[in-house]
């Protein structure tokens, strides 16, 4: 009978996951909490034990072997199941307990992070909810490898292997200077943002993505894209300055238009352009009757904001 093989560790591959995916050991040992040498070395007896060479070191860059690159695949995998072990034992130790980890993305966070964080405050107090603000994709790739459990952000995402769960659907509002002929109308058909200067956020932002949506339905051919901005707060500002005008959704309006004097808002004609929020959760979590809990207590807790509450089956 052989010698027993020896067994890669769950830290030797976290290690070469990260590095796997930097490309770069000291930002790979950041991103996982390891010191670099020790990051270098895990991974260095990973290689040892697997007879294998996964990284092609150079003095100014790191890459995949072509057996790196295949076994990065199986890390990866192996990582996930065993964080899927944790977090079901984790499920059925008790419900509500433990690390909750939520990506928000920016257009939401501000304005519905309060509430989320008093529910959890009042209903589940022994929830260590960690907040995470990141943009869609980054979001769904984290969803999908395990660094996140739930994310909250707008639907539909259309990712197989991600379960919606819809909180609410909201309308969108015109925001413009305070001279502008639309501001504080009502009833503003949606043609009229074929003859607006439109501003929008950058690219990345699904709002962004939203509005050339909502100008295409008006009959809009062309991407009104002159000036652009990373967050709300400063769309707005550009708005305030009379570069253009921009839209909001309304539970954003409240927050973001008391920052100027120099805004006024008009709201569209029925139906009214409108995005849908909801939790997305991994297909098959451990946690997922938690996550259809949490959402059903999310939904009443947002009836007082200017929103349609939906119920678990829209």
């Amino acid at each position: 009978m052989g010698a027993k093989r020896r067994q890669p560790s769950l830290s030797q591959l976290r290690a070469f996951a990260a590095v796997a995916e930097h490309l770069h050991f000291r930002e790979a040992a950041a991103a996982i909490g390891m010191s670099q040498p020790a990051l270098s070395g895990a991974v260095s007896a990973l290689e040892e034990t697997l007879g294998v060479t996964l990284l092609e070191r150079t003095t100014r860059k790191v890459l995949l072997s072509p057996a790196g690159e295949r076994l990065a695949v199986r890390a990866r995998a192996v990582l996930a199941e065993v964080g899927a072990l944790l977090e079901e034992a984790e499920a059925v130790r008790a419900p509500f307990t433990g690390a909750l980890r939520l990506g928000v993305i920016p257009t939401v966070a501000p304005y519905l992070l309060p509430a989320v964080l008093r529910l959890v405050h009042d209903r589940y107090p022994q929830l260590d909810l960690q907040v995470h603000e990141e943009q869609t994709a980054t979001l769904i790739d984290g969803l999908n490898t395990g660094r996140l459990d739930l994310l909250l952000l707008a639907v539909p995402l259309g990712v197989p292997g991600v379960v919606e769960l819809p909180l609410f659907d909201e309308d969108f509002v015109l925001v413009t200077p305070p001279e502008h002929p639309l501001g504080g109308r009502a009833g503003v058909p949606r043609e009229a943002l074929k003859e607006l200067n439109l501003l929008l956020l950058d690219e990345g932002h699904c709002l962004r993505d939203q509005a050339l949506d909502i100008c295409r339905e008006a009959g809009r051919a062309d991407a009104p894209v002159t000036t652009t901005a990373a967050g709300l707060a400063t769309l707005v500002q550009l708005v305030a300055g009379g570069l253009g005008c921009t839209l909001l959704p309304r539970t954003a309006v409240t927050v973001e238009t008391s920052r100027s004097t120099q805004l006024r808002t008009a709201s569209f004609a029925e139906p009214a352009p409108t995005r849908r929020i909801a939790f997305a959760r991994r297909t098959g979590a451990a946690r997922g009757a938690e996550y259809e809990e949490l959402a059903g207590a999310l939904r009443e807790a947002l009836r007082p904001l200017p929103v349609r509450v939906l119920g678990g089956d829209d």
